[in-house]
Order: C-alpha cells, then structure tokens, then sequence
C-alpha cells in the first residue's frame, strides 16, 4: 500500500500533512522556502496526488516518500566537490 497524502492544514510556522494509513506528519515551513513565503490563499491552493503535494503557483512538489525520510527541500542544496 502506498502512503498517500488526504489532507494539508497550516499553522504559524509548519504545514500537518495527515496521511492514508492514519498518520498525521508536521513539517517545518522553513524546510521549503516556497511554502513558508507563501500567502495563506497560495499555500491553500494545493493538489494531492498518491505520491505527494503540488502547489503550481508556487512551482512546488513534496513527495509523501521524502518527508518520512526527513527530507526538506532539496533544490538550493550546495553540491559538494571532491
């Protein structure tokens, strides 16, 4: 069975993702800039898929997969050379 989102609520400072098997996961806004600098309305405004979150206007994806792994966003991470 996959873990999908059913719903998204927002507080001052995380979003509460509950999920399919019962679960309910708070994430840190600060963990996705986007999200965080968000209006209410442009935070409001998002799609469920099985596997995760999509706000268009915001050009945002966070998949279910990645937040129980503890992963924010991954975009502005700095690449380490060897």
């Amino acid at each position: 069975m996959t873990t999908s989102p059913k719903h998204v609520t927002f507080d001052e400072d995380s979003f509460w993702v509950e999920l399919n098997d019962g679960r309910t996961i708070g994430i840190p806004m600060a963990w996705f800039p986007r999200v965080l600098n968000a209006t209410p309305d442009q935070r409001a405004d998002y799609e469920l898929s099985p596997c995760g979150i999509h706000w268009d206007a915001l050009d945002e994806d966070i998949s279910i997969e990645g937040l129980l792994a503890g992963h924010g966003d991954m975009t502005h991470r700095r690449q380490d050379v060897a």
